[in-house]
């Protein structure tokens, strides 16, 4: 039956901003029309998850507007957030027959370090702002599934607590500023704490139009005065505990001027080993190695860094290309499924790099939550393997795959 008032319901959504929020599948309402059709339900634990969309809509419910609009925000009208699902559609499989996968491994190696998996957490500030436990949480689920961790430069816990959760050395992601004894005292607090890779972040040096984010804090009439201050930088820094204790009471996190040049200077502070995080085109990728990068990290930040309207999947042949072998290509943006990390894997990633999934499971559950959300995708990764002919990390080529 023709239902006017449904019919004006569509017509807002369709022009709604909303509309554009996260990625392609199975959705969630402001995401796609097609989702009007699905029943509203919410699991109510871990076990009861069919896929990792499951946890997000959990994590909507969860979270205040301003919160859930931080963790789904993109930048302009989330035209690259769209184009990191979209890309995944422009690349088909080719299954492979009559291969033996009665025993799959994930097994791995990136940067000397032996990983059971190549999914890895990916780098994702302020987690006090999805569950009371934080990285604690994601940390002890790392543990628990044997995943490495990427730990955000703005994490609300400090880096040392994180690493007795996790009971083993995280990466440490690092937002450079504009003043290099902010970016040293940082360094050498992570190689102090335990951390053996930097993961310098480079996509954010002039800041990001997150209208989206913007669109969920004005319908957010909490006050949220007590955990940001003035949202000054000089309360970010009071507040931040990976700054408290040391003598930073300003820093600008706009590094327009940086250059290639700012690797030596990590190298001349730390021994750590340099990642490079923020790389879509194949000159930064071939200036990145040329810098003396040990490893380089396809990403737009979840859709978050700038407009281009560019998924990081099209990014990653080329960068691919330019890298050549000599260092390993490391991949987020976008990523929701096993059959996604198929793909950027047999277009040459080394390793996936997670973000929204396992913030969506700790919304949603804490530490159950993203532990069954890198169960999850772990298992439909094997999956995938076994469906294709794939053995192991390293049988998986760019023969498995075709573009559209």
């Amino acid at each position: 039956m023709d239902n006017p008032a449904r019919r004006q319901l569509l017509k807002f959504l369709a022009a709604s901003p909303l509309l554009y929020c996260t990625a392609a599948g199975r959705l969630l309402a402001e995401e796609s029309l097609d989702a009007l059709e699905l029943p509203d339900h919410l699991i109510k634990s871990p076990a009861d998850a069919l896929d990792v969309f499951d946890f997000h809509a959990v994590a909507k419910h969860n979270l205040p507007p301003a919160h859930y609009g931080y963790l789904a925000t993109g930048t302009d009208g989330n035209e690259t957030l769209t184009a990191n699902r979209r890309a995944f559609e422009q690349v088909y499989l080719r299954p492979m027959r009559m291969v033996d996968t009665s025993r799959v491994s994930l097994e791995t190696m990136l940067l000397g370090e032996s990983l059971s998996s190549p999914i890895v957490l990916a780098p994702v500030g302020s987690q006090g702002a999805f569950h009371p436990d934080a990285e604690l949480a994601t940390a002890r689920a790392a543990r628990a599934q044997g995943h490495l961790q990427l730990l955000s430069n703005v994490a609300t816990t400090p880096i040392e607590d994180v690493i007795a959760a996790r009971g083993e050395p995280v990466w440490f992601q690092l937002y450079p500023t504009n003043q290099w004894s902010t970016a040293q005292m940082m360094l050498e607090r992570a190689e102090r704490a335990g951390a053996r890779v930097v993961v310098l972040t480079i996509d954010l040096h002039s800041g990001s139009n997150r209208v989206l984010l913007g669109q969920h804090e004005r319908i957010d009439d909490r006050d949220c005065s007590t955990c940001h201050g003035t949202y000054s930088v000089e309360d970010f820094l009071r507040l931040n505990p990976m700054y408290q204790g040391s003598q930073v009471t300003y820093a600008d996190f706009g590094t327009a001027d940086m250059t290639w040049d700012y690797l030596e200077r990590i190298r001349r502070a730390s021994s750590m080993k340099i990642v490079v995080k923020g790389i879509v085109t194949r000159e930064d990728a071939a200036g990145a190695v040329e810098a003396g990068a040990d490893a380089v990290y396809v990403s737009n930040h979840g859709g978050r860094a700038e407009a281009s309207g560019w998924g990081a999947l099209e990014s990653l042949p080329e960068v691919v290309e330019a890298v050549n072998g000599r260092v390993p290509v490391m991949i987020d943006s976008g990523f929701r499924r096993g059959t996604d990390i198929f793909k950027a894997l047999a277009l040459g990633a080394d390793a996936v790099c997670i973000g929204r999934p396992y913030i969506w499971g700790l919304a949603a559950f804490g530490q159950a939550g993203v532990e069954k959300v890198l169960e999850m995708l772990r298992a439909e990764l094997a999956m995938v393997m076994g469906q294709v002919g794939a053995a192991s990390i390293a049988d998986i080529s760019g023969r498995h795959v075709g573009m559209r």
